[in-house]
């Protein structure tokens, strides 16, 4: 991280210099919580918030979030995984344990259309997005001045149908060379190859412009508009291979009529993209989204 960043974000890795968070899966079954949280009083840990969820709880899985402080965590990490791996052993979980203070590195992928980005840009300059931008990529030059004057890196890949794969091969390096953790696709007008979902599983992050499962694919303005709808909406969704059909994270709508045209609808719309999508992604990097088949189970 720049010595901007880590100027920028000081404050925050001293205040959550000794907090984690733990996030757990598994079969559910009595006495998971009493067994955590055991664990974690034994550790010396304080749990300052719990979230938990079960699809059934006679024989479906449960969910677990926890954040906890405990005293130099961070040098204890190691340590506090491999003493917690009997009991997930025990409970057959899949769970992580990240450090509250492990700030991730995101790049955000974006072509001509602004208002996504510079909420993004806005939040992280207001330290309402803990993240760490390191990167924006566009098929467009046209955003380049709104990124660079921030310290922010930003790379013009142009693609074309006959040049998409090696377009999409110099993004892989750039994302490997940056140690890119999440990929955010701000209102990013290219569909990507299944070879580049598969590099980032459960990581790139999208915004539709239709509240979805309506109104796939493009053009979704103009086909509400045709249909008379009442409500119009957007969804942030992970990506998967089958079009804007992965693991939907955030949704929002907002009342329209018969007054309203497909540009009146665009612009309404692109209010609801920019917050849905900055709300995604903050759950996302506060480790409040885990992807259940094809659903997400998210702890506000």
């Amino acid at each position: 991280m720049s010595t901007f960043r880590q100027h920028r974000w000081q404050s925050f890795l001293q205040t959550y210099e000794h907090r984690a968070r733990l996030l757990i899966s598994c079969p559910d079954r009595p006495g998971i919580v009493a067994a955590v949280t055991s664990f974690l009083y034994e550790q010396g840990a304080n749990i300052v918030e719990s979230s938990q969820y079960s699809t059934d709880p006679e024989g479906g899985t449960f969910f677990l979030r926890l954040e906890f402080d405990c005293p130099n965590v961070a040098a204890r990490k190691n340590e506090l995984e491999a003493a917690f791996r009997s009991i997930a052993a025990e409970f057959g979980m899949t769970w992580r344990l990240r450090l509250h203070r492990d700030i991730r590195r995101i790049a955000i992928f974006v072509s001509k259309a602004e208002h996504c980005l510079l909420e993004l840009l806005w939040q992280w300059q207001a330290g309402e997005l803990i993240a760490d931008i390191a990167l924006v990529i566009s098929n467009h030059p046209d955003l380049r001045e709104t990124v660079e004057p921030l310290g922010i890196p930003y790379v013009h890949i142009p693609v074309t149908k006959e040049t998409k794969a090696d377009a999409e091969a110099e993004q892989i390096r750039l994302l490997r060379d940056y140690r890119i953790d999440t990929i955010v696709l701000a209102r990013y007008m290219q569909i990507l190859s299944p070879a580049f979902v598969a590099e980032f599983p459960g990581r790139i992050i999208n915004i539709h412009h239709s509240f979805l499962p309506a109104f796939v694919g493009a053009r979704p303005y103009e086909r509400a508009y045709e249909r008379g709808v009442k409500l119009i909406g957007a969804t942030s969704h992970y990506v998967t291979d089958d079009l804007d059909e992965g693991p939907i994270i955030e949704q929002d709508v907002t009342r329209v009529d018969h007054r309203h045209h497909p540009d009146d609808l665009k612009r309404i719309g692109r209010l609801i993209e920019k917050t849905v999508l900055a709300r995604a992604l903050k759950w996302h990097l506060e480790d409040r989204v885990i992807i259940h088949g094809n659903k997400t189970i998210v702890f506000y």
